[in-house]
């Protein structure tokens, strides 16, 4: 800007305001130009990641209204709004408990205190913003918005969205350090073009000196010189690279708009690259691998398996009565009778649906049963212990309810009930008959739930801080087992298939039975029905658990399926898998999961089965719980890579080329053939809209056929490094030979010196425009030999080159007087297209050049560099 306010002073004061404001007004007009592309796209993406935070901030809750359950956004809950709360949920908006059990709130948001809060009549008051730990209950709202602690609380506070990648940060290092190298190019060149031009030795297109000591004026002389300053300048600006860190701005918030349509919100930049070095993905089993549409179609009751799974004819009353009760009331879901007669409309968690779903078709009054005992305490499903009670009050006494993992409930049975509703003691026979139900239905991939009872005498039951009250779980009447089925989603297997190709190991980690898992990963494809499924491949979490770290380490590689896991489990292998090496992706919808959410390198949370706590916890949301989600993930994380790289290429290979031609051309003549606001055209577009171009370039099959890109791989691969040299020398050698003998080669000869230097400027100029517009179709595919594929159907990459070409003809033919361009004549235009297309064939035979495995940059690196990177990728492997 200081160049072209300088030019455009001495321009109107030599040449007057009508002719001497062109050189000076052109560079402005240039700069302007690449200043207010740069503007427009950086606030299209502000305003992109704006609306990506409104979607973060969109959270869904229940409510009850008119006495029915229901889903709606936080933006849209009112004062007098009935909320049911559970465990992982964040309270909406401030309010007071009408109800619940062993209610505990964390508060440490808003207090700091890190020790939750028990919530019952005597502290009833909740505010928005905290977690829930533990328990369950429902709050009426009485503040929503700015109007609570929350909202006044942020109103204070402004979100910061100015977060750097990592890639973004390793962008900004490689632009300062190509900065720096143009910046030396530019002073070199500096010094030798004012040396030349202040001994005598630079001519005037005519032939004439243009500089004469003691005869040419001071004014003259210093125009000179400024004019020798704006092409040094000019130098610095083609070499600093500022597209770079624009071009991952643009490939994030493209890829991120584009992975909401594949149903992933991300919730931090960073994951998004993270994603495409992925080496495994610890997946849960339940509404990720499977549909999480649960129905009941196996029950053993009584000693007998129920056919159909309904049919409880040979079952006695007081029994059904029992196994009701147990259902209606140990139950955080709720049944909705629509006053129509409708179909009832049931709600809860899938597993909670299916047993709600299969007490109705057993005749269960869900309102009436309810209505007839009242619940005393609550002991809340615990995904470490996998089972949950209840202790209600009714007409026949204190009943204590269980529920929970089939065989972890068997286990504290002592006697069972029969098809006569007497209680029978539980011999092995009768535990063995139980048991192998268990292992049939897990071996059919069914989840089993066991139901169980014990009575209580009234006079156990404390009277005071019944809170603490411990419910008895030792000496427990089995009521029966019910089979859960829970469908493979369709297309996991093919997604599974994928990431096997793709490099990326899939494990599933799940709470379920280890025949249950085993089954599932076998009809999903995680686990080969050929290879070896026992031990350590196949692995209880308990097991898991107990081993020393070494152990865990060694093992973590070999684990494909760990059954019946704890949260903790699933944070120790993620841990152990960190420590050999690997970037570790994890799914989590539990509140317990935050812990190896937080740990993962990649942390993926449910949208749908999620609780607040895990989505808080992790990176990314997969908003449809699909486990194919996960996988497009992953290839839009190696997108990001792979765009990065191919404006790298693209640019690098523009940068390298103006540099040496204009570094060269004005060492040996003190010219340059490429003048100030030619170069800034060039910059537009090798920064703004090569970054466009390419940065917004859509994901390919083939990207998922490589391996994942390892934490420390150079940006610059050697398949670019030798994609970029063969071009850039093209380029150079052939626009050089133009330099020194265009006039000859382009049969000049008969027009007047200062035509031919500009004509022949004028079609270096062209040409290397059209190297460019050409070499950018190279660049989007830098290790496919066809660069066309799939070029039509990426419109803004068409419309883009449309657009240069469009300008660049209007610049050679209407814009001569500000570009010091001059006309062409339709030969020379076709001989620059000719040399423009010749790239094409170039770039195809230059991909059958070998190049070396190891990286070019580990030849220029201290040995003991290499050798460390050596170790971490044999870690990896």
């Amino acid at each position: 800007m200081v160049a072209a306010a300088i030019s455009l002073t001495l321009g109107m004061t030599t040449e007057g305001v009508d002719e001497g404001w062109y050189d000076g007004g052109s560079i402005f007009l240039a700069v302007f130009l690449v200043i207010l592309v740069t503007a427009i796209s950086d606030y299209r993406q502000s305003l992109q990641f704006r609306h990506l935070n409104e979607e973060k901030q969109n959270i869904q809750v229940e409510v009850v209204r008119g006495g029915k359950r229901s889903t709606t956004s936080i933006f849209d809950l009112v004062v007098g709004d009935v909320v049911p709360l559970k465990i992982g949920d964040q309270v909406p908006a401030d309010g007071v408990l009408i109800s619940g059990h062993s209610l505990a709130i964390d508060e440490s948001s808003m207090t700091g205190e890190s020790k939750t809060v028990h919530k019952d009549q005597k502290a009833p008051f909740l505010m928005s913003g905290c977690k829930v730990a533990d328990g369950y209950g429902s709050m009426l709202v009485t503040g929503v918005g700015i109007n609570t602690e929350w909202g006044q609380l942020m109103a204070n506070l402004s979100e910061d969205n100015g977060e750097e990648t990592p890639l973004q940060v390793r962008l900004n290092g490689v632009a300062t350090f190509i900065g720096l190298v143009g910046l030396s190019v530019a002073g070199a060149v500096l010094v030798v073009l004012w040396i030349r031009y202040f001994t005598g030795h630079t001519e005037n297109p005519d032939g004439t000196t243009q500089f004469v000591a003691g005869t040419t004026g001071v004014k003259q002389g210093f125009m000179g010189a400024i004019r020798i300053l704006t092409i040094a300048v000019t130098i610095v600006v083609v070499a600093v690279p500022e597209g770079l860190p624009l071009a991952v701005t643009l490939t994030l918030a493209y890829s991120m708009k584009k992975m909401m349509r594949d149903k992933a919100l991300v919730r931090r930049l960073s994951s998004c690259e993270t994603m495409g070095s992925a080496t495994t993905i610890c997946s849960d089993k339940t509404g990720t691998l499977t549909l999480n549409k649960m129905t009941v179609v196996e029950a053993f009751f009584a000693g007998t398996k129920l056919d159909p799974c309904d049919d409880i004819s040979q079952i006695s009353e007081d029994s059904v009565a029992l196994i009701i009760e147990g259902i209606a009331q140990n139950t955080t879901g709720t049944v909705f009778l629509p006053e129509d007669g409708g179909e009832a409309e049931i709600t809860g968690s899938p597993t909670e649906k299916a047993i709600l779903s299969w007490g109705l078709k057993i005749g269960m009054d869900f309102h009436d049963m309810r209505s007839k005992s009242a619940v005393i305490h609550v002991f809340p499903f615990n995904s470490e212990k996998k089972r949950g009670a209840v202790a209600v009050q009714s007409d026949e006494g204190v009943h204590v309810h269980w529920k929970g993992a089939a065989e972890i409930v068997l286990s504290s049975c002592k006697s069972w009930l029969s098809v006569d509703g007497s209680v029978q003691p539980m011999s092995a026979e009768t535990h063995d008959e139980y048991k192998k139900s268990i292992e049939h239905m897990a071996a059919n991939s069914l989840r089993c739930v066991a139901f169980a009872y014990c009575v209580s005498d009234i006079e156990m039951i404390p009277k005071e801080d019944i809170e603490n009250w411990k419910l008895p779980e030792d000496d427990l009447t089995l009521l029966g087992i019910v089979g859960i089925k829970d469908p493979c989603r369709p297309g996991v297997r093919a997604a599974v298939r994928l990431c096997t190709t793709a490099g990326v190991k899939v494990r599933m980690v799940t709470g379920d039975n280890i025949e249950t898992a085993k089954a599932i990963a076998l009809e999903c494809g995680i686990l080969d029905a050929n290879g070896l499924i026992s031990e350590p491949v196949v692995i209880e979490g308990k097991v898991f658990r107990e081993m020393s770290e070494n152990a865990r380490a060694d093992a973590a590689d070999k684990i494909i399926v760990m059954g019946r896991s704890s949260p903790n489990d699933k944070f120790l292998l993620v841990q152990a898998l960190k420590r050999k090496g690997h970037v570790v992706a994890v799914t989590g919808d539990g509140t317990n999961d935050a812990p190896a959410l937080h740990e993962a390198d990649i942390g993926l949370s449910m949208g749908i089965s999620g609780t607040e706590v895990a989505k808080e916890s992790s990176d990314i949301i997969i908003l449809d719980d699909d486990f194919t989600s996960v996988v497009k993930v992953v290839r839009w994380g190696r997108s990001v890579y792979a765009n990065i790289q191919k404006f790298i290429q693209f640019q690098l290979t523009v940068n390298v080329a103006a540099l040496v031609i204009n570094v060269v051309a004005a060492v040996s003549s003190g010219d340059v053939p490429l003048n100030a606001v030619e170069l800034l055209w060039v910059n537009l577009i090798m920064d703004t809209l090569g970054a466009l171009a390419l940065a917004t370039e859509p994901p390919t099959d083939n990207l998922m056929k490589r391996n994942p890109v390892g934490r420390r791989e150079p940006l610059v691969t050697n398949i670019m490094w030798r994609n970029l040299f063969v071009q850039a020398l093209y380029q150079i050698a052939v626009l050089l030979i133009f330099d020194f003998a265009g006039v000859r080669i382009l049969r000049l000869q008969n027009e007047s010196r200062y035509n031919a230097e500009r004509k022949k400027n004028t079609f270096i100029f062209n040409t290397f425009v059209f190297c460019q517009i050409f070499n950018e179709f190279n660049a989007r595919k830098p290790e496919e030999r066809n660069v066309f594929k799939g070029v039509t159907k990426n419109h803004l990459f068409m419309g883009i080159i449309g657009i240069t070409t469009v300008f660049q003809i209007l610049i050679i033919q209407f814009l001569g007087k500000f570009f010091k361009t001059v006309r062409l004549d339709w030969r020379l235009w076709l001989v620059s297209v000719a040399i423009g297309v010749v790239s094409w064939p170039l770039a195809y035979l230059g991909k059958f050049i070998p190049v070396p495995v190891r990286p070019l940059q580990d030849y220029f690196k201290p040995r003991c560099c290499r050798k460390a990177r050596h170790e971490e990728e044999g870690g990896q492997t």
